[in-house]
Order: structure tokens, then C-alpha cells, then sequence
């Protein structure tokens, strides 16, 4: 029987997640307190528009796929306070509050760090400083796409790829929120219409092309793992693709999705 084994959200994108033992769904699809708050370049702090929706490009601010390091940065949100913690190998960067003052002395350590890092380059082109910490906290909206989505990988795929780069690979590189165990690798590159997690139902969406932030180890923020190479090549992926999006799914003619609560544990039906 396949079930959810783990469950992630990403209060700020790209940085640590956090694992959770339940989370919940709004009605929109995309999944409470993940990808609140994002840093952003000075040149593309507001977002851009798609099909009438934000949009917030991530190529237009820090994350994975550009930036690294930001990987090794330990980062804890809480929510009831709007707090934000940083830290990198046990040494406290910050600790602040989202307003004014606290966004300024998060901007200012999270600047700090990746100007001495191998990074740093990358960060002083034209139009990059300085960073913006957008975001009010409480409203999901920094993922890659303008419509909301849930993401969802099996543990069996990621497996197959540690075999193939005989090395182990985390979860965390993906970026999923949702892990999934008990069923077959690559078999949610192959499903179709609806998907039951627990109580909810979803129907499926594109599955996921990956980009380099999956290179980057979530510990230590080193690319360690041609992830992307090793798809199309072992595994002759077209493109390197790993994980399913997740929409609202068709609910009743007469009454309106309401999204709800996943928890580890929960069975996953297909079809």
C-alpha cells in the first residue's frame, strides 16, 4: 500500500525545510506557511504577471538552482510570532522578527553570508543588490509556478537515482512537500487524473523537470550529485523529470474544494 512516509514545507524559498507530521492545504492547492517570504534581487522585487496571476520567477532571486549555499543555512520559521531564525554551523546569523527593523538585519546576514561564499559572484551582478525579503509570513506564493500546486515524489525514484549515482541521495534536494513510499520508482511520472492522500483528492498535473538546485547537498550546500545528467542518461529521460504536481482536485458539482489535512501515515489511492 502506498502512504505518505514524510511531509515538507519551505517557509522561505530555497532555504532549509521544515519536516512536519501534517500539513494543510488551502483551497487554492498550494500548501500553508511554504514559500512565505523569498529574498529577492533589487530589480525584481515586485512580481511579474502571468495569465493574471504573480509570478515570482525564482532565476530573480536566491535560490537553489543559482545559489548553493544557501543550502547549508539552518532556517526556522515561526509562525505564530512571524520569527526568523538563521544559523550556519551552529554560529546564529539572526533572529528576527518580520517588520522593518527585523527584514533589514535578515537581508543584512543572509547578504553577508552569500557574499562570502563561493556565491559571491554571482550576487554582485548588475541589478542583484540590494536583496529585498518580500513576503508577508502568512501567504503562500514563491513557488516557481503562478498557480498554486502541492509537489509529490516516491521515495522508490529516489532511490533508483542513489543506485544509479551509487551514492545516497535526501529527499530534501526535490523540494517536494509531499514523499510518498509503496509505490513503484517513476511510477508518478506515469499517473493520470485522480490522486486520494488521506481524505483529499487531487488530480494530477505536468510531472517536475528538475534544474540544478537538485545538485546541491542539503547539508552542506556542495554540488555533489549530477542529478540532471544521471536522468537523462541512466534513466534516457527526455528531460530530467522526478515528481508529480498536484492541483485541487474535481470535488462534487455543487460544492467548492476546500482543501484540507495530510498526515504522515495517510494512504495514497491513484486512479
Amino acid at each position: 500500500m502506498a502512504h505518505v512516509v514524510a511531509l515538507y514545507r519551505h517557509p522561505v524559498k530555497g532555504f532549509t525545510p521544515e519536516r512536519v507530521e501534517t500539513l494543510t492545504v488551502q483551497p487554492d492547492g498550494r500548501v500553508a506557511g511554504d514559500r512565505v517570504l523569498a529574498f529577492r534581487f533589487a530589480d525584481a522585487a515586485a512580481p511579474e504577471h502571468r495569465d493574471g496571476l504573480d509570478h515570482w520567477p525564482k532565476a530573480k532571486g536566491l535560490s537553489l538552482q543559482d545559489f548553493p549555499t544557501i543550502a547549508a543555512l539552518r532556517l526556522r520559521y515561526d509562525d505564530a510570532e512571524h520569527r526568523v531564525r538563521i544559523e550556519h554551523d551552529g554560529t546564529l546569523l539572526a533572529d528576527a522578527v518580520i517588520d522593518d527593523t527585523g527584514r533589514d538585519e535578515l537581508v543584512a546576514a543572509v547578504t553577508d553570508y552569500v557574499l562570502a561564499s563561493t556565491d559571491a559572484r554571482r550576487l554582485g551582478r548588475p541589478g542583484r543588490l540590494p536583496l529585498v525579503l518580500v513576503g508577508d509570513g502568512r501567504t503562500s506564493r514563491f513557488q516557481d509556478r503562478a498557480r498554486g500546486y502541492a509537489s509529490l515524489h516516491t521515495r522508490g525514484s529516489v532511490d533508483a537515482l542513489g543506485a544509479a549515482l551509487d551514492a545516497p541521495i535526501d529527499d530534501r534536494r526535490f523540494r517536494s512537500n509531499i514523499v510518498i513510499d509503496g509505490a513503484g520508482p517513476w511510477s508518478e511520472l506515469d499517473w493520470d487524473g485522480e490522486v486520494q492522500i488521506g481524505e483529499l483528492t487531487f488530480r494530477t498535473a505536468g510531472p517536475i523537470v528538475r534544474c540544478l538546485a537538485t545538485h546541491a547537498n542539503p547539508d552542506t550546500g556542495e554540488r555533489d550529485a549530477k542529478v540532471l545528467t544521471t536522468l537523462t542518461g541512466s534513466f534516457a529521460q527526455e528531460e530530467p523529470t522526478l515528481g508529480r504536481l498536484l492541483l485541487p482536485g474535481p470535488p462534487p458539482a455543487d460544492i467548492s474544494w476546500q482543501g484540507g489535512v495530510i498526515r504522515v501515515g495517510d494512504e495514497v489511492r491513484v486512479g
